[in-house]
């Protein structure tokens, strides 16, 4: 992943230090503006994994330390919840300025309601991200309900959070009061994906409930399963940073991105490492290796992509089959593994020397009313799917000189 150190002035005139994350190519489909969570950074890890994912997909990712926190400028004794917003305003008139103006905003936590509060000031935001975020900033109280009451007497209070001391003043209680954060997600007039954890133990799951039931279509609601608020795990970031691209990419205006593809339907491309970013007209992915053979498993491999090609045009052909034929098809699932064996140990294989790639493929009609004879039917139509065809046939493939090579 390609990054670039940046910085830009906010309303108060301090430098806020950020970092713009680019996709492996280098070119992005669009811009992503990211909001992290309360007294948190712009490196936490989680952002971090959340961000290569949409890199990955050719979308460009700025994610920046708010006012008085990390490398940016500032007290964070003297911020707000709304000043939070201004900086959020602020680097999106950096984004404007020198690249393009985000799209795509995303905001973990209390990062989740203030790109909420920030959307209608950024008019060309398209979709916006929440993940575990609360259904009003004033959700935050509860992280401070130790030290709330010498807030209100004294004015200020030390407060620990995370290990870390930060001073709270009034102002920020009150300022937290001043949102109302349900009534502007009903007026967001854009397409809203909500990620939350079940078992989130800071900002409880309700809140994703009253956030989905206050928003209108376009709406979205992804269960984050077994991650904790802070998606501690890569395994939990990865999947919202997967779920966030697949969900954010048709969304997106990406008129004015010049693709790199020409009559080819693909575009592949890998640099300093096994990360390799996938282009194709409408849409954007990546593929890796694991880490046992040096790659950082940010993606799954080329033979996991080539069984899922077989899967899903083996699942879409019983699909459409079904339907024709009115079966009372409820889904189909196709289960796939790769192996390299040797020819005399296959019965059914010729030649019978050397080693040869067998897939292994299950097939799963689920339906209750289906009868055996429909399914056997079903299971002779799985092998009229083209990818199969592709697969089981003699193909050609022609490798020439791209014009920069030949130079």
């Amino acid at each position: 992943m390609r990054y670039v150190d940046t910085s830009f002035v906010n309303e108060a005139g301090q430098e806020l230090r950020g970092r713009l994350d680019l996709p492996v190519d280098g070119r992005p489909l669009a811009y992503a503006l990211f909001a992290h969570c309360f007294t948190c950074g712009k490196d936490i890890r989680a952002v971090r994994r959340i961000s290569e994912c949409l890199t990955g997909a050719g979308i460009a990712v700025l994610r920046f330390d708010f006012t008085g926190l990390g490398q940016s400028e500032g007290d964070f004794a003297d911020t707000s919840f709304s000043s939070n917003v201004d900086d959020l305003v602020a680097a999106a008139e950096f984004l404007r300025r020198e690249h393009q103006a985000p799209q795509l905003l995303i905001g973990h936590s209390l990062g989740g309601a203030a790109v909420l509060m920030a959307a209608s000031r950024i008019p060309e935001s398209r979709a916006v991200v929440t993940l575990g975020a609360p259904a009003s900033p004033a959700n935050v109280k509860k992280l401070l309900t130790c030290s709330i009451d010498e807030i209100e007497e004294r004015g200020e209070a030390d407060v620990s959070i995370a290990g870390r001391s930060f001073v709270i003043k009034k102002q920020f209680l009150d300022d937290l009061d001043a949102h109302a954060t349900r009534e502007r997600v009903r007026r967001l007039k854009r397409p809203l994906l909500i990620l939350h954890s079940p078992i989130d133990e800071v900002v409880g799951v309700d809140n994703a409930s009253e956030l989905f039931l206050a928003a209108r279509h376009p709406k979205s609601f992804v269960s984050l399963d077994q991650a904790n608020h802070l998606m501690s795990r890569d395994r939990d970031s990865r999947f919202a940073g997967g779920v966030i691209a697949a969900w954010a990419l048709p969304l997106l205006n990406l008129a004015e991105y010049d693709s790199p593809l020409g009559e080819e339907k693909v575009f592949v491309r890998t640099e300093d490492t096994y990360l390799t970013a996938v282009r194709t007209a409408n849409h954007g992915f990546v593929l890796d290796e694991p880490k046992t053979v040096g790659g950082t498993d940010l993606g799954a491999d080329p033979y996991a992509h080539l069984l899922a090609a077989l899967g899903a045009c083996t699942s879409i052909t019983l699909r459409m089959y079904a339907d024709r034929k009115g079966f009372p098809v409820d889904a189909i699932n196709v289960r796939l593994s790769h192996n390299k064996i040797h020819a005399r140990d296959c019965e059914e294989c010729e030649p019978d020397t050397g080693r040869i790639d067998v897939i292994d493929r299950v097939i799963e009609i689920e339906g209750p009313d289906l009868t055996d004879e429909a399914r056997d039917r079903m299971l002779a139509i799985a092998d009229r799917c083209p990818v199969h065809g592709t697969l089981t046939t003699k193909t050609i493939v022609r490798t020439t000189h791209g014009p920069q090579t030949a130079q």
